[in-house]
């Protein structure tokens, strides 16, 4: 008998540094979707100051059931808190959502459709990046539409929008969840759930809006970053992701542009792997 969906759970994780009127405004995109999800489970990754607290109990006291928060003792890490966030889903299809992005009005209605109609594990969309202005739009990131494109774009390049997603969460655990792959963790998922027959798809239209800015283009930069990344696709290409050459490949042409000065990164991220508005 066929599936049907129409519920979900909202998966977030949310740590001391975050912005309180960020973080509020991400809560509420969500819970003003225009079909609601009956679960929001809150990962406080971490000790928060009373301002993110006060947030939290704002929604809570709203919305009481529907918001299971999750307190850890100290900060583990965004896939570490993740994974304990998803134990704690009680559905099947799970809807990530950053603490400081903004998803429009009708995202999971959209996704629930996908689910509904096709033959999908994994489901994302555009999103538009800003700065300081929501209705500025510095680029747009759009990533392949079906899964044959997704995996072959995913052997260069992370082929889902992270915030964007909404994916069956058994599949994800039978994957192993998020692993510990500073800056790879959502990447390193897709990548292994589509190994395993996973099936992919990207709404081509904008379902959320990316807050970015120059700190992003740093943080995909450096020595550090390039080891990192080094170590990831040798997990690549160690598990059959990759073959030799898309290893070198990737490898190459992501440390050439690690090692980019930030302003020359950002010009390249934006003329050639963004659209822009």
């Amino acid at each position: 008998m066929e599936v049907k969906y129409d519920t979900y759970s909202v998966l977030m994780s949310v740590y001391e540094a975050e912005k309180p009127e960020w973080f509020d405004l991400s809560i509420k995109s969500m819970m003003n979707q225009t079909v609601k999800p009956n679960q929001f489970v809150l990962v406080k990754d971490g000790p928060l100051p009373k301002e993110l607290e006060d947030v939290i109990d704002k929604y809570v006291n709203e919305y009481g059931d529907v918001f299971t928060v999750v307190p850890l003792k100290e900060n583990i890490g965004l896939a570490k808190a993740l994974n304990e966030g998803l134990k704690m889903c009680t559905n099947e299809l799970v809807a990530r959502m950053d603490s400081d992005d903004v998803s429009l009005p009708d995202r999971c209605e959209k996704e629930l459709n996908i689910f509904n109609t096709m033959d999908v594990d994994i489901c994302g969309g555009a999103i538009d990046e800003f700065c300081d202005d929501i209705d500025i739009v510095i680029n747009k990131r759009i990533t392949p539409k079906d899964s044959e494109a997704i995996v072959k774009f995913a052997k260069e390049r992370n082929p889902f929008n992270h915030p964007t997603v909404m994916f069956k969460k058994t599949l994800v655990i039978n994957a192993g969840g998020y692993e510990d792959y500073p800056y790879f963790e959502d990447y390193n998922l897709w990548a292994t759930m589509l190994s395993k027959g996973a099936k992919g798809y990207n709404i081509q239209e904008t379902v959320l809006k990316m807050r970015t800015g120059g700190g992003l283009y740093k943080r995909r930069g450096g020595l550090a970053y390039a080891k990192h990344m080094r170590h990831f696709k040798k997990h690549l290409l160690n598990m059959g992701f990759l073959n030799k050459r898309q290893y070198l490949y990737s490898v190459t042409g992501h440390t050439i542009v690690s090692l980019f000065p930030t302003g020359l990164r950002k010009v390249f991220y934006k003329k050639l792997l963004r659209k822009k508005q």
